[in-house]
């Protein structure tokens, strides 16, 4: 029985999205694998230089950062117990953005934590990876490995995430998942809940349910990929309830070297951002879409991207244009051309709050 912990890591499927290929093509370096148990470590790392002309504050700035994806490392491990395969992944992203603010403490979060135990019944994860909601938006994003639009100063910027897509940020969780049934792969699991109500007496009775439906054939030389995923979680206290729920959705399809993608999402009871704990006054609706086109030529794959979120939560509207050049000069070492038009409006007054253009060049080495 061959362990899938790796190829269903959130930063391998990402890879294997980016990049058109199998997650397994360039996963990890295998450092041990004798007796039916194994060890390996993959690797991301990657630096943009920026050039950011912001036309609200009226000023160009450039820097040195890094792309959507942070710099990571992970450590994976699995061993074969007869009828079940054991394993876990743990993964540490860093930051070099923040290499002025605090030039000798680089800022590490784990965003992957977890067990798993495979069998002919599927799998059962057991710890922190990334969320079930919005999971293959984001994931199959074609600029994936690019910069996309800006985001915290001295973090990650923001790919299409509140242009197309809210994060499906890693939260503790218990998930399943199905074994593959003539391409329809389930995957449903229980999450800790965030508290978004104030007031004493706050509380979450029931935990945060997520589950993503994922469905993949070729048809007549089409290779097309499907999706549905949603969440759902109540807070309530002493003066207010909250229910947050949302619904994703995608199709992708591939002819030869061209590929078309559609996705979106619709939400309430949250700011399509992130989930996190954090008071809601009332339950407002959202929405957003991403529409991607990429071509490749032998080594190069150039994209286009176009996206848009309405937040009546977030009291907000934005959208993203992006074109992006990658070219290949081997399975581990890739280059990025990008340009981005990101445009955010302050929905109840009108308000510009954002309008920047985006020139971002940088180099990926992944292992």
């Amino acid at each position: 029985m061959n362990n899938n912990n790796f190829r269903k890591s959130g930063l391998a499927l990402a890879m294997a999205a980016a990049m058109g290929a199998s997650a397994g093509a360039n996963a990890a370096v295998e450092l041990y694998n004798e007796d039916g148990t194994s060890f390996s470590v993959d690797g991301y790392f990657n630096a943009f230089y920026v050039n950011r002309d912001d036309n609200v504050s009226d000023t160009r700035n450039s820097d040195v950062k890094m792309g959507f994806l942070p710099n990571t490392i992970g450590f994976n491990f699995s061993k074969d117990m007869g009828d079940l395969t054991l394993g876990g992944r743990s993964s540490f992203w860093g930051t070099v953005n923040d290499s002025l603010q605090s030039p000798t403490d680089t800022a590490i979060d784990v965003r992957q934590l977890y067990a798993t135990v495979d069998g002919d019944f599927g799998q059962v994860l057991l710890g922190k990876d990334f969320g079930l909601y919005a999971r293959s938006n984001i994931f199959l994003d074609e600029i994936l490995m690019g910069f996309g639009s800006p985001g915290a100063s001295t973090g990650v910027s923001f790919g299409n995430i509140r242009t197309g897509y809210p994060y499906p940020n890693p939260s503790a969780q218990i998930t399943y998942r199905s074994p593959d049934m003539a391409g329809f792969n389930v995957a449903a699991g229980i999450f800790e809940p965030a508290n978004t109500t104030p007031g004493a007496q706050s509380e979450q009775s029931a935990p945060r349910f997520e589950a993503e439906l994922t469905y993949s054939a070729e048809l007549s030389g089409v290779a097309l990929t499907g999706w549905l995923n949603g969440r759902h979680q109540s807070s309530e206290s002493a003066s207010s309830e909250i229910d947050s729920q949302g619904i994703g959705y995608g199709l992708k399809a591939t002819v030869a070297d061209l590929s078309l993608s559609a996705s979106g999402f619709t939400s309430e009871g949250d700011v399509p951002v992130l989930i996190a704990d954090g008071a809601l006054a009332s339950e407002e609706d959202a929405d957003g879409f991403l529409i991607q086109g990429a071509y490749a030529l032998g080594a190069n794959r150039l994209v286009l991207s176009y996206g848009e979120t309405d937040s009546d939560q977030g009291d907000f509207e934005t959208e993203s244009t992006s074109v992006a050049l990658f070219h290949d000069v081997n399975s581990n070492f890739k280059l990025v051309a990008e340009y981005n038009m990101f445009e955010q409006e302050t929905k109840s007054s009108g308000a510009k709050a954002a309008d920047a253009d985006t020139i971002a060049l940088g180099a990926i080495v992944m292992f």
